[in-house]
């Protein structure tokens, strides 16, 4: 993982304080929708595209005794959106989650239908940033709608298993097309927590080979990844866990059975989560460590030069004082560094300096000091 990875999550809520609720209010960057129809049953599979309610309604005409899944990508159409609550009978509340993109997961139930909203956690084609988009469905008797923000598309497996007929995806009902697309996007977790695992092992060995700062930023940065990956997942699990719980007749025993599965999968991506936020704390912390240490030893290393040269200053010092030997009738002075006339008092006085400094680099060896530096 790169250390100038960020992950785009909407922090603002749309809308002014005060507005009456289902309001529906487009962001400005908000992409234009694209629409695709799928109409499937047992035997076939019948799909549209377009970008207004016509598709929508002309699926209707023609697969009469089809489910329906309409999928939406881009909500950058406020009358569309709205056009389509009113065809399909959606409270104007749903709208206004699905529009207002900063919602955590969570599962609601309305009379004849249900609701629920996701985060869909992707890695950009280059690696380099992670991506932490809405993703909102509902599910009526034969029909399913889901809202993504952007085109796009981690739905690719669901929609070959359903032109191939895989499993019970065209048989089971809507509601079990909902819990395969939740299934798909959980998956998307395991890719998203792979990378930050092998980034975490990537900055272990760089943490071992030479300890330098971009370790602390780039450790601060995955952990932010982990933040927001627990911020979702953890409403996740709580949102398949209400459905589950659902008394809901859209939601059958036989789609119960893998919603559990899918619960299951949500309990080890918070564990895998945690394990992680572990790892980057004690790396940051092993990072201070090692800084701290390296810091100690050079300040063993300045103490050591200090303690060989305090003596040999002190040395120094004494005949720096620039005491006179004699007066200016030329007598002897008593008790005035009577060194000052010695023969070769110049380099006995070195010599005395380095066997002072050699016998305290020998102490300090035989203490095992150097070994420590």
């Amino acid at each position: 993982m790169s250390k100038n990875k960020r992950s785009r999550f909407k922090h603002k809520r749309m809308g002014e304080v005060g507005d009456a609720p289902g309001m529906v209010r487009i962001p400005d960057d908000a992409l234009k929708p694209k629409i695709t129809v799928y109409s499937y049953n047992e035997a076939e599979v019948v799909s549209s595209k377009g970008d207004d309610i016509g598709v929508i309604l002309d699926q209707f005409a023609k697969c009469k005794n089809h489910t329906h899944w309409i999928k939406v990508n881009g909500l950058g159409d406020a009358a569309l959106i709205e056009k389509m609550g009113e065809l399909l009978k959606i409270n104007p509340l749903v709208l206004e989650d699905i529009t207002n993109t900063h919602q955590r997961p969570k599962f609601d139930e309305y009379e004849g239908y249900f609701f629920a909203t996701s985060r869909i956690i992707e890695l950009s084609a280059a690696q380099d940033e992670i991506f932490n988009t809405q993703f909102s469905v509902i599910v009526k008797d034969d029909l399913i709608i889901s809202f993504q923000e952007h085109y796009n598309d981690c739905f690719e497996a669901v929609i070959n298993r359903l032109n191939l007929s895989k499993g019970a995806i065209r048989t089971a009902g809507p509601a079990y097309m909902c819990y395969a697309l939740m299934d798909t996007i959980i998956d998307t977790y395991f890719v998203v927590l792979a990378d930050i695992g092998e980034s975490l092992d990537t900055l272990e060995d760089r943490l071992y080979e030479s300890a330098d700062k971009t370790i602390m930023y780039d450790s601060q940065h995955m952990k932010r990844e982990l933040i927001m990956m627990r911020k979702v997942s953890w409403p996740e699990r709580d949102k398949i866990n209400d459905m589950i719980r659902s008394d809901s007749p859209l939601i059958t025993p036989e789609v119960k059975t893998y919603l559990r599965d899918a619960y299951d999968h949500c309990i080890h991506i918070m564990d895998v989560i945690d394990s992680y936020k572990e790892i980057t704390t004690s790396i940051m912390d092993l990072y201070l460590s090692m800084v701290s240490n390296r810091m100690n030893e050079i300040m063993k290393v300045l103490t050591i030069i200090s303690v060989i040269f305090i003596p040999l200053t002190f040395i120094a010092g004494i005949y720096g004082m620039n005491f006179a030997r004699q007066d200016d009738k030329g007598h002897i002075i008593p008790d005035n560094m009577p060194e000052l006339y010695m023969h070769h008092a110049y380099p006995i006085a070195l010599a005395a300096m380095l066997l002072i400094a050699a016998g305290l680099v020998f102490i300090f060896w035989r203490k095992g000091w150097f070994n420590r530096l």
